[in-house]
């Protein structure tokens, strides 16, 4: 039995996020994946794992609250993640801020053969990171 696209999402930020295994992400995305982030296109695992291990870094109590799908058609599914963690170092040149942070990331992921091939994503982080910064 294959599992579904959202159950692969689900264990995957559990795999990644959460428990930090990076030696899971083969099993998750192709080879020749492609993360599109704003104007940026971000290519293969190496860039998955650096991205995990950067994030972790920067909040290491990182939890998914939520995952929630939001359209699924063909290849193609819609889905939107809640996250959760403090800030303990810094992330994106932003400095730690040891604040709690809650962000949403909204992504479009494409599968070939049950893994992930591309993803476009949408998120907020950077704007709640700044939110709680000190003001000057």
């Amino acid at each position: 039995m294959t599992q579904s696209k959202i159950d692969r999402i689900r264990r995957a930020n559990d795999a990644l996020l959460v428990q930090g295994d990076l030696g899971a992400v083969d099993a998750f995305f192709t080879s020749d994946y492609v993360a599109h982030a704003g104007d940026k296109a971000h290519r293969g695992t190496a860039f998955v794992r650096r991205f995990v291990k950067q994030l972790r870094t920067a909040i290491p109590d990182l939890r998914v609250v939520d995952v929630e799908v939001l359209v699924q058609a063909g290849a193609k599914i819609t889905w939107r993640r809640t996250l959760r963690g403090t800030h303990a170092a810094a992330l994106s040149g932003l400095p730690p801020s040891g604040k709690k942070l809650t962000w949403t990331d909204l992504i479009v992921s494409r599968f070939e053969d049950g893994r992930i091939a591309e993803d476009w994503v949408a998120s907020d982080l950077a704007e709640k990171m700044l939110a709680k910064l000190p003001r000057a």
